[in-house]
């Protein structure tokens, strides 16, 4: 039996963080093992936002392809590509624009709270308000049968579901109607306790040199109550405590616990500890990271093929939709 085939996209714009790795890219690394993946940098979302600084999605392009590599996403495994260079994404995204009814878009439950998380930025635009619209042309272009997404993102995957149906009951069954495959929620939080982001100037990211994660993680805010170094804490409401049962030994997240509900032990020396783990852990993303960069021809390659095995999938869907559609 054929595998199932899933699609999923990050925009370019900044380096990738822990929120990223444990929120989307580890999730994908299982699942390849069991669908055949589309992967996407979604250059032409990120204009949604980036519209007036758009060199750092060219910047961001090529380091994000060298993370998803780096964590062990498989070339031979995922079909990874730039969505701008398949243009009929474009050309889908203008057809089912023409049959989404604008009350669908405005009743978006994530329009209005990403408004208010980009409050610094001018976005009230039509791109963005048809954000969802372009990423339903993203999916259904592959009919994929699922789309691995947080739970922010679902009600644009419902969205996507909805705009597959009424697209097939007008012009007859072309597109797949997708799952929505939740992505176990991330317990990593920002160093300021608020959801990890680039826009909030919280991260850890997956490039940070050791000095970089040691001030980073001086920086985190841990138990709000514990406000001496002799307080009890609870390790249950603590970030650094979450990223130690992560990458912690076993012994050392059992001492921590222990210890800090104790006041054993302090947040300055808890901290130290858990950002050597973190060290650790990411040591073999680091210096994978740093073969690949050696290797750019390499790393282009990879890229210049998935865009051309997306793209010839892309134009038979288009063929399609045109005999659908009667143009």
């Amino acid at each position: 039996m054929a595998q199932k085939r899933i699609v999923s996209g990050i925009r370019p714009t900044g380096k990738m963080h822990l929120g990223h790795l444990h929120g989307a890219l580890l999730n994908w690394k299982r699942l390849q093992e069991g669908y055949k993946c589309f992967f996407f940098i979604a250059d032409w979302h990120a204009l949604t936002s980036e519209y007036a600084h758009p060199g750092i999605i060219r910047e961001s392009t090529y380091d994000m392809l060298l993370d998803w590599l780096s964590i062990g996403l498989d070339p031979e495994k995922c079909t990874f590509f730039i969505q701008s260079r398949i243009k009929e994404h474009a050309e889908l995204n203008l057809i089912f624009s023409m049959i989404t009814p604008l009350a669908w878009l405005e009743r978006n439950p994530t329009y209005k709270e990403q408004l208010r998380e980009l409050s610094q930025k001018n976005v009230q635009t039509y791109g963005f308000l048809g954000y969802p619209v372009l990423q339903a042309a993203d999916i259904l272009m592959y009919k994929a049968s699922g789309v691995p997404v947080g739970e922010d993102q679902a009600p644009h995957v419902e969205l996507t579901r909805e705009i597959a149906r009424r697209f097939n009951h007008l012009y007859g069954e072309v597109f797949t109607v997708p799952d929505t495959l939740l992505t176990p929620t991330s317990r990593l939080l920002g160093i300021d306790r608020r959801k990890m982001s680039k826009s909030y100037n919280n991260a850890i990211f997956l490039t940070d040199t050791d000095e970089e994660i040691d001030e980073r993680v001086g920086r985190m805010i841990t138990d709000p109550q514990r406000a001496r170094r002799n307080d009890p804490g609870d390790p249950d409401v603590c970030n650094v405590f979450s990223i130690h049962q992560i990458y912690s030994d076993p012994e050392i997240v059992k001492n921590i616990n222990m210890e800090c509900r104790s006041s054993d032990i302090g947040c300055v020396e808890c901290k130290k500890k858990m950002a050597d783990s973190l060290k650790k852990g990411l040591e073999p993303i680091r210096a994978r990271r740093k073969e690949l960069e050696l290797d750019m021809k390499k790393v282009r390659d990879i890229i210049e093929d998935g865009n051309s095995r997306a793209m010839a999938i892309a134009r038979e869907t288009m063929k399609e939709v045109k005999e659908a559609v009667k143009i």
